[in-house]
């Protein structure tokens, strides 16, 4: 489920991505067991690079946002595919979550998200005991035994040593 009426603005760029067909044949480049699995670097193609984790989509390349504030707005990506912070809805980034990856600058989440298989409300964005700040825009409704499966993979610095694929993803509307 995307939380598109609460995170207009990131849901929007998530659902644009995936229409565009930007995910699909991405890897997971970072799974921490009983924390959270991390996607959605186009270096990721290649499993094995060692740029996985740093890049986001195109600078210039853009989408409309759907609600609230911003709708009917293009945003277009900058600063290497980046959009802009949306800390608006205090969801808490508990088991089953999607939530924005960042640098820990401003400005700086793009196309990098992460599904937390624990409660990690260290990282959210609206608890002043900590500098992190992710928002969450969706909810895992079906499969998370399978992404709990994939935190759990056998890891090196992180990367699964068995590259694990997204084909693919859709949006049901």
């Amino acid at each position: 489920e995307i939380f598109l009426k609460e995170m207009p603005l990131t849901a929007s760029n998530f659902i644009d991505l995936v229409e565009t067909g930007y995910y699909n044949g991405f890897h997971f480049h970072r799974v921490i067991p009983k924390f959270m699995a991390q996607f959605g670097c186009p270096f990721s193609k290649d499993p094995r690079s060692p740029r996985a984790g740093t890049g986001g989509p195109k600078d210039g390349t853009s989408f409309k946002v759907t609600g609230e504030e911003y709708d009917g707005k293009t945003i277009t990506r900058k600063n290497g595919g980046n959009i802009p912070d949306e800390f608006v809805s205090k969801i808490s980034n508990s088991p089953g979550t999607l939530s924005m990856a960042n640098t820990g600058n401003p400005n700086s989440g793009g196309s990098q998200f992460f599904l937390n298989v624990v409660n990690n409300d260290f990282l959210d964005f609206f608890n002043p005991k900590t500098p992190s700040k992710h928002p969450v825009f969706g909810k895992i409704t079906e499969g998370f035994e399978i992404v709990k499966a994939i935190t759990e993979t056998r890891t090196m610095n992180d990367a699964p040593v068995k590259p694990v694929q997204m084909v693919s993803i859709t949006i049901q509307r």
